[in-house]
């Protein structure tokens, strides 16, 4: 597939990469020459410098004969426009941009050909507060992944004593749920991951990924750990794009503050909001969070721009009492460095980002890769295409495929059904398949797994 990037930075870089390595044809399109020979340099990609909005450079870049446009400089007024150029002059069959500003993205009516001709809109801010979201739902929970539009989900616990399960051997969850279908997908362990078996034993302070069907989640979660309690008091430091929206989604179930330092932002979110309590002031401030109360805090949320204030405050919560911290790092180098000691859960919106767009650009059989926390393990939904002859997977049971070393398939989402794979268990058409990798290279050895042969065509 041939693919225009506009934007070098990390959310254009990281995607160029991603793509590169699964033999597309990248063009990657940016003002600054430096970043592109840092790329070139790297990968196996062609560069072109200038302003991506241009028909010019747009031309340079390969647009003539392009399969798709990914607009994700910083500006959204580039990406758009960049995307009408490409659609009027190119005919370019899908254009995707990214979006930041809620005062476009509140607009449906702006976006089709008739107007600005957008196929896929990603908003890094809608997706962190969309995940942020799901994790505020499951109390307890350190990782919240959708697969097959919500209908299974992911779900990353640290199992503590007392637990049903802990200090149990994993295959006697099914004599602990009998009606509940579900499989231990990865454990992270003393600073390593390592690959569930069947006698694999538990240990408190495990982190335990496991799948299931949405609606049996909370059963499960309340195997490996004393169930906690439902959130109610949560507070937000820092009132921009995504604690506002972020607020606004959640104040009619929660009692929510918001700590903003900049006075205009303040009066902007008490107009806007309808019972978040604004307070004007610093998040790292000692004395403002003991007069908030914060040791009765469930959730303390930093969610400014600069990585060192949201990490500084969140320690700062977490000593004087709040009950669970998570952190927005912006550097996805750090993410991994800081979670599980004093911050619960550290967010990437850069790595959100790259899960969604890899989701739109991937063609056909693999529809999204997800990186569990800590590096526990890949992800992987896969859809099973073609028949017997044509496909490696379609017609065979489990332990028949030759899966990558270090892979295992967790669950089968069939029409509406959530199936738990086990070794006889027939793979069909149209199946959504979760796969779970131990070691990130083999993801391309899995999407050759699943792709069809010429004989369907």
């Amino acid at each position: 597939m041939k693919i225009i990037i506009l934007g070098a930075g990390q959310v254009g870089g990281s995607l160029a990469e991603h793509l590169a390595s699964e033999a597309n044809d990248i063009t990657v399109v940016d003002t600054d020459g430096e970043r592109l020979r840092d790329l070139g340099d790297r990968l196996d990609i062609r560069t072109v410098q200038g302003r991506g909005s241009l028909p010019t450079v747009l031309r340079q870049a390969g647009a003539d004969d392009a399969d798709m446009l990914v607009a994700v400089t910083n500006s959204d007024e580039t990406n758009m426009v960049a995307c009408q150029v490409a659609h009027t002059l190119f005919h370019t069959p899908t254009k995707i941009a990214r979006v930041r500003e809620a005062a476009y993205l509140t607009r449906p009516e702006l976006w089709d050909n008739d107007a600005i001709p957008v196929d896929v809109l990603i908003s890094p801010e809608q997706v962190v507060t969309n995940y942020i979201k799901r994790l505020i739902e499951h109390p307890g929970a350190l990782q919240v992944i959708d697969f097959a539009e919500g209908k299974a989900q992911l779900v990353a616990v640290k199992a503590y004593y007392g637990g049903p399960l802990v200090g149990q051997q994993l295959r006697q969850l099914r004599e602990h749920m009998p009606n509940v279908e579900t499989r231990v997908a990865a454990i992270f362990r003393r600073d390593r991951p390592i690959l569930p078996q069947g006698d694999t034993v538990i240990e408190a302070d495990d982190e335990v990924f496991f799948i299931a069907a949405k609606d049996n989640i909370r059963a499960v979660m309340s195997e490996m750990r004393r169930l906690d309690e439902t959130y109610k008091r949560i507070v937000i430091a820092g009132g921009g794009q995504i604690g506002e929206r972020l607020a606004e989604a959640i104040e009619s179930r929660y009692q929510v503050k918001i700590i903003e330092m900049n006075p205009a932002r303040c009066r902007h979110l008490s107009d806007t909001l309808d019972s978040t309590v604004v307070l004007q002031g610093s998040a790292s401030d000692r004395d403002l969070l003991m007069e908030e109360n914060i040791a009765d805090a469930d959730i303390f949320l930093a969610l400014t721009n600069d990585d060192e204030a949201n990490i500084m405050s969140s320690l700062l919560a977490k000593r004087l009492g709040a009950k669970k911290v998570m952190t927005i790092i912006n550097n996805p180098a750090y993410v991994d460095l800081i979670q599980g000691g004093d911050i619960d859960i550290a967010i990437s919106p850069q790595l959100a980002t790259i899960g969604t767009l890899l989701a739109h650009v991937r063609r056909g059989d693999i529809v999204s890769v997800h990186s569990l926390r800590r590096g526990a393990a890949e992800a992987i939904e896969a859809i099973a295409h073609g028949d017997a002859k044509s496909s490696k997977v379609i017609g065979k049971a489990i332990e028949n495929i030759g899966l990558p070393p270090g892979t295992t398939i967790g669950a089968i989402i069939r029409d509406e059904e959530v199936i738990i794979a086990h070794d006889d268990t027939v793979i069909e058409t149209g199946d959504h398949v979760i796969l779970f990798l131990v070691d990130k290279k083999h993801i391309r050895d899995v999407e050759k797994l699943f792709h069809v042969g010429l004989s369907f065509f």
